[in-house]
């Protein structure tokens, strides 16, 4: 059963904005939101240069009059759509422009799916926090790795006392792609060197936001405070490459970050390891089905994502493929988009939503990694522990409970 389609009678509309020619993350947007026949792509503007950007729309089945030049002139256009206007808007431009584009969308009346980072600031980031609240609409922020399985599977065990009290949080996203100095070639280059576009940390920004949020995710903390180094470790770079983070927890849990894309011949390396009083769980992007427990005073075992029935509810629900089959990115991007999909429709119909669909990351997460990114640079700057914190509370449909 489609519970969009049961709830509506129709698929919900979606206009993308960014993500065109030549760009990683558009394909996995676009094909995220058809995976589960929740939505159809009925606008779109693709490029900075409006041609372009029309012709690239209507390469990928857009109409005509719905290939924009201008996320200003879609946003508006399909407002002035009565019948047939998109109920849902997808961004995925170069991080400076979130915040213009996501908060005028929200003043029309648009629910959000967002890429992360949420701003290039702070201010930013809050700001967008109160518009989302004050609005009532859903916004859904893509950091995609809490959608898989095993990553909700261990979600669930921290949840469930199974390791006991968290004590220890160990984070990496270990990268290679800049390894070496790939800007000094124009073709290299890409808007992420590019402070106004990228915002203040390139590193901190692409990478550790994705590896802060998985550990407050799977450890249900927050993130107190920070030490940090960030540097750029390749001669003659300008942008940061590399941070190391000590980290204080709520709770008293403590820990690290270590994120890079400039380890020569690393490829990914997205992992945690969380301890608890009674044991760990780890986790490595590399090798998605396999969670390793691990007891005091008893032997680890492995988890992996076996027949349907042995995992949590929130991690079957993530769950799409039979046994020995990985599990894998762009299913993880379709489950957010499946997610919110199912809010946004329950928002629309009036209607409760299946709590298990309230599981993606929102608006508030997004400020805390912007809060983190803040505390980072401060702290390399001054040598000292810099509060990261955000007092934010929890607001309804606004993305995953806090």
């Amino acid at each position: 059963m489609n519970p969009v389609l049961e709830m509506l009678g129709r698929r919900l509309r979606l206009a993308v904005v960014g993500g065109g020619p030549g760009s990683f993350i558009g394909p996995v947007h676009r094909t995220a939101a058809r995976l589960d026949d929740r939505f159809e792509i009925v606008a779109a503007v693709l490029s900075s240069d409006a041609e372009r950007s029309r012709r690239a729309a209507m390469e990928l089945g857009i109409a005509a009059e719905r290939a924009y030049g201008g996320w200003q002139e879609l946003l508006e256009a399909e407002r002035a759509r009565a019948q047939d206007g998109a109920d849902v808007v997808a961004v995925m431009t170069p991080n400076g422009s979130h915040h213009a584009i996501c908060a005028r969308a929200l003043e029309l009346g648009f629910d959000v799916i967002c890429d992360k980072p949420l701003t290039t600031s702070l201010a930013d980031a809050l700001d967008l926090v109160r518009r989302v609240r004050a609005s009532g609409r859903i916004f859904c922020l893509t950091h995609n790795y809490t959608a898989y399985p095993m990553v909700r599977q261990a979600r669930d065990m921290v949840r469930a006392g199974v390791i006991g009290e968290v004590r220890q949080i160990q984070l990496a996203y270990v990268q290679g792609h800049n390894a070496t100095l790939v800007e000094a070639d124009a073709a290299g280059r890409g808007w992420r060197f590019d402070p106004a576009a990228c915002g203040p940390s390139l590193i901190l920004g692409d990478i550790g936001t994705h590896a802060h949020h998985l550990g407050a995710f799977v450890s249900g903390l927050e993130l107190e405070e920070v030490m940090a180094e960030v540097w750029a470790s390749v001669p003659g770079r300008r942008a940061d490459d590399a941070a190391t983070v000590l980290m204080r927890w709520s709770g008293g849990a403590r820990g690290a970050m270590w994120v890079t894309n400039a380890a020569a011949g690393a490829e990914h390396g997205l992992s945690f390891r969380i301890f608890g009083e009674k044991g760990g769980l780890e986790w490595h992007q590399e090798h998605p089905n396999e969670l390793l427990h691990r007891r005091l005073g008893g032997f680890p075992e492995l988890l992996t994502r076996r027949l349907h029935g042995a995992l949590t509810p929130s991690a079957e629900r993530a769950a799409r493929i039979e046994i020995g089959h990985p599990e894998g990115y762009q299913e993880a991007f379709a489950n957010l988009y499946k997610d919110a999909a199912e809010a946004i429709a329950a928002r629309i119909a009036g209607r409760p939503c299946d709590p298990l669909a309230l599981d993606f990351p929102g608006v508030e997460d997004g400020a805390r990694g912007i809060a983190m990114i803040e505390a980072c640079l401060e702290s390399a700057r001054t040598g000292r522990w810099t509060k990261a914190r955000l007092e934010l509370r929890s607001a309804s449909w606004s993305g995953r409970k806090s």
